[in-house]
């Protein structure tokens, strides 16, 4: 469910990100679920799988698009940080936390020098390759999404996605 007015602190197009915003404020409902992963492609599966066990013991359940959509994105953040935001010996970090309507997506990485390529706002990938679009699909279903330099050593990549209470 898309909000129909967005914070002032987040831009008014069509899920387009907030280049070094921080997250709005949230009211979880439970205790935010956190897990750092080694940076590797083993990390970054091991992310996908144990989100969409997290979803299902919030009572989002695994078949369900919900918890889908929320994996997908985590999936693509956490493959951004194995890929891009890699520093050797470096872990990185996915938090949950699940609000009324919402679960909010943060993976911080280890490298704040390299900011994701906005959507919409970046050109697209020439049509041959083979990666670049994965971002597109965060922008596709979050209602929100940005990131923020949270120190000279990392920076947080999130997104808020909607589902069915």
């Amino acid at each position: 469910m898309k909000s129909q007015t967005p914070p002032a602190a987040i831009s008014t197009g069509p899920a387009l990100p907030t280049e070094l915003a921080s997250p709005p404020p949230l009211s979880p409902l439970l205790p935010p679920s956190r897990i750092r992963l080694s940076s590797s492609h083993r990390g970054a599966r091991l992310a996908r799988l144990l989100c969409a066990q997290q979803l299902d013991e919030w009572g989002i359940p695994r078949t369900g698009s919900a918890s889908a959509v929320i994996t997908a994105v985590v999936a693509e953040f956490a493959a951004n940080a194995v890929t891009h935001g890699r520093t050797p010996g470096r872990d990185f970090e996915v938090r949950l936390t699940l609000a009324a309507e919402l679960v909010r997506v943060e993976v911080i990485d280890t490298r704040p020098d390299r900011l994701p390529r906005a959507p919409g706002i970046s050109p697209p990938p020439p049509l041959d390759s083979t990666g670049g679009r994965g971002l597109l699909l965060v922008a596709a279903y979050a209602e929100r999404w940005g990131w923020v330099v949270r120190d000279p050593y990392t920076k947080l990549v999130w997104a808020e996605v909607g589902y069915d209470a």
